[in-house]
């Protein structure tokens, strides 16, 4: 997992995460922290261990922890995080020492991420279902002014 500390460690990935955390410092809802980055990921190494898939584990992290970054840019104009990201997450993955195959199947899942019907591979799948199911919102306060409808709301530890 010597990658995964690159991307924790490196400075475009730090900023980010500080730039979130000031965008969001009033935000009601879901934060787009480093803790929901983790959860992502943990949750789909889990979902891909239950299920015995042979998904190398970096790959698994760098999505998780790499899926939302794109959010900086779209409060800064407007661009969907899904695509807004991309450009960032490439940079910091061939910093880590990714290689192109190992960063075009993060940056498809991550282009997917928001689309139940998007990327067919596992990766993609497991992304979009651990971004949900991280979320907990049934307990959480804002749960009546959330623009999440019923379905999509996350209502028990295991959806």
């Amino acid at each position: 997992m010597n990658r995964i500390k690159k991307i924790l460690h490196h400075k475009i990935y730090l900023d980010c995460l500080q730039k979130l955390k000031e965008f969001e410092k009033d935000r009601e809802f879901c934060k787009h922290t480093l803790e929901h980055f983790i959860d992502v990921a943990r949750i789909m190494y889990i979902m891909a261990l239950e299920n015995d898939d042979n998904i190398d584990k970096e790959l698994i992290y760098a999505a998780g922890l790499l899926h939302d970054v794109g959010r900086v840019k779209e409060y800064e104009n407007g661009t969907p995080h899904n695509i807004a990201g991309l450009d960032i997450i490439r940079k910091i993955m061939n910093d880590a020492g990714f290689y192109e195959n190992e960063i075009n199947q993060v940056l498809n899942a991550v282009e997917n991420h928001r689309d139940e019907n998007g990327g067919r591979d596992l990766l993609s799948k497991y992304l979009y279902e651990a971004d949900k199911k991280s979320r907990n919102c049934f307990c959480c306060m804002a749960y009546d002014k959330c623009k999440w409808s019923e379905e999509e709301k996350n209502r028990s530890i295991t959806k």
